[in-house]
């Protein structure tokens, strides 16, 4: 599993009028099994993405079709992660 934290580089108002874009690419992540959560930080600084991914280069090469990352208005900071010990009802989420 991964833990994908985005981070605007610019200005939030710089950054609006590649939100369409940027989360029809995020619906896509679902639709492709990639994504498992995602969010925005608050304050509204990015956001976060629980992923899965058969390998971080594969995961990187999604990312980098972000219309976020190809406008240049964030960058991402990726960690690779192994769920060990989860809450009740999260069980799945070991092993991803």
């Amino acid at each position: 599993m991964f833990i994908v934290s985005l981070e605007y580089v610019v200005d939030p108002d710089t950054v609006e009028p590649y939100r369409m874009a940027h989360m029809a690419w995020v619906r896509q992540g679902f639709e492709r099994g990639v994504f498992i959560a995602s969010g925005r930080k608050t304050p509204p600084s990015g956001g976060i993405i629980l992923a899965r991914a058969t390998s971080r280069e594969r995961l990187t090469a999604w990312l980098d079709e972000d219309p976020f990352i190809i406008a240049g208005v964030a960058q991402y900071h990726v960690e690779e992660f192994m769920p060990t010990t989860v809450g009740s009802g999260f069980e799945v989420l070991k092993g991803i």
